[in-house]
């Protein structure tokens, strides 16, 4: 399964993909650290990868498009420190399927994770 982690995690989240045979690229590796989210959402579907961010922006565009896609994992509740954000990470990756992963919306704090299937509706 392939991965872009946006500019607000931690790249040491890549270590954990990588454990969990998985591939990740941060958007700075690929030169897109200046890119818009809606760029990064093109670049994920492009390339079948799941996005990892902590900006509340992502659910918004894809609620808005009623896109099938790309897959998300968000992470909510506060400002992590790299070890809770890989611990985090880990967790959903031990309990939701990569068929999950992929045509979902994952949000993910220290207490729960949430899974809302692709496309978003938007509320009226």
């Amino acid at each position: 399964m392939k991965f872009l982690l946006d500019m607000p995690v931690s790249p040491a989240l890549l270590e954990i993909l990588e454990a969990y045979e998985h591939q990740g690229v941060h958007a700075y590796q690929i030169g897109k650290e200046q890119a818009t989210d809606s760029e990064l959402l093109e670049l994920a579907r492009r390339e079948n990868r799941v996005i990892i961010t902590a900006d509340l922006d992502f659910p918004q565009l894809l609620a808005l498009s009623s896109a099938a896609g790309p897959g998300l994992i968000l992470f909510r509740g506060g400002n992590y420190s790299d070890v809770e954000m890989c611990d985090l990470l880990e967790r959903v990756l031990k309990k939701v399927s990569p068929e999950t992963l992929e045509i979902s919306v994952c949000v993910v704090d220290r207490k729960r994770i949430r899974i809302t299937q692709l496309p978003l509706r938007r509320n009226s």
